[in-house]
């Protein structure tokens, strides 16, 4: 009792914390750095992205950094995906066990839309100049078990964003708790996602000349004047997630998991997942992403996986994740994990 006391305060605090941003608008395309909503790992988003409650490999830093609370040995992930228009999203992450004193873990997220023309009125087909558009965060995660049911995560994140000669720069906060719950294969988790600072363009481009008085007659007309550009918010996210292992043997486990989630920047949506496992060696996943979001192009999600042994007590995981985007083109994600 005393364990579900505690997980519901820090779920009120969460969400109390939280409700300052809710509006009845969508608030879509209003925040900055977009890629940090991009879902990480195969096996998450074949889930559906319903994964909150799982979250028990080292892609948790990303879905809720209380599940490598309870990693036993260090995992590494790389991930690969082919996202939209030619752009590449990359991810990858490590986690160290620390026993009775946690488990610490690092993290690097990584998109790039390539070189792109300059364009301009005069231009059309290029001024012969080339710039390219990138995204980056730097993450540090710590993890630990409260009680031998309860866990509280954090992850620590540095975030960049460029295009040709700006930058904006910032830092954000993820926080997560599981519980597993006293009835067997039940778990509670919940995760406040991208709490941090605003983000804010500045660069030499926005360096400008300026006249003061234009109307003066032999004032100095190339006075140097920087334009500013608006501050924007980060994409921050509550999302709380419920899971139940409905089939557990030798051979067979049956994972089912829903989650709901309440962006800053969209309406509130659920996602559903299942998972299949055989032998602990050969994975089905199915779910569905954004039920009962306006304007959703994200829907079905389909994955699969399988584990083996690689060289002595490494073992190697290989997942591969379908996710239909509607009118938009389907997203493809690969992912290798590695336990030590």
């Amino acid at each position: 009792m005393k364990q579900i006391k505690i997980v519901l305060a820090l779920l009120m605090t969460c969400a109390l914390s939280y409700g300052q941003y809710s509006k009845d608008v969508s608030n879509v395309g209003t925040t900055a750095a977009p890629f940090l909503e991009i879902g990480v790992g195969a096996r998450a988003i074949g889930m559906g992205g319903a994964f909150v409650a799982t979250a028990n490999d080292v892609s948790a830093m990303y879905w809720n950094p209380a599940g490598i609370a309870n990693l036993k040995n260090i995992q590494a992930i790389f991930v690969h995906t082919n996202w939209l228009v030619d752009i590449t999203f990359d991810y990858a992450g490590i986690v160290f066990p620390l026993y009775q004193y946690g488990t610490i873990g690092l993290n690097l997220t990584a998109l790039n839309m390539g070189e792109m023309k300059v364009r301009t009125i005069d231009h059309p087909e290029g001024t012969g100049e080339f710039f390219d558009a990138r995204d980056l965060a730097l993450g540090l995660a710590y993890g630990i078990k409260i009680t031998n049911r309860f866990a509280l995560g954090f992850n620590v994140k540095y975030i960049s964003q460029t295009i040709w000669k700006e930058h904006a720069a910032g830092f954000a906060l993820d926080i997560g708790t599981l519980y597993e719950t006293p009835w067997k294969g039940l778990r509670i988790g919940a995760a406040l996602t991208n709490f941090g600072t605003d983000m804010r363009m500045d660069g030499n481009d926005l360096l400008v000349y300026y006249d003061v008085d234009p109307y003066q007659l032999g004032n100095n007309d190339r006075i140097f004047a920087e334009l500013k550009t608006d501050a924007w918010p980060l994409p921050l996210n509550f999302q709380l997630g419920i899971a139940y292992d409905a089939l557990m043997s030798e051979q067979h486990q049956l994972t089912l998991e829903v989650d709901a989630l309440h962006p800053i920047d969209n309406t509130e949506s659920i996602n559903l997942g299942m998972e299949y496992q055989l032998q602990g060696k050969f994975f089905l996943r199915v779910g569905y992403r954004n039920l009962f979001l306006k304007d959703s192009e994200e829907g079905f999600t389909l994955g699969g996986g399988i584990q083996l042994p690689l060289m002595g007590r490494i073992q190697g995981g290989f997942d591969y994740a379908f996710a239909d985007f509607g009118r938009l083109q389907d997203t493809h994600r690969f992912t290798i994990l590695l336990r030590f």
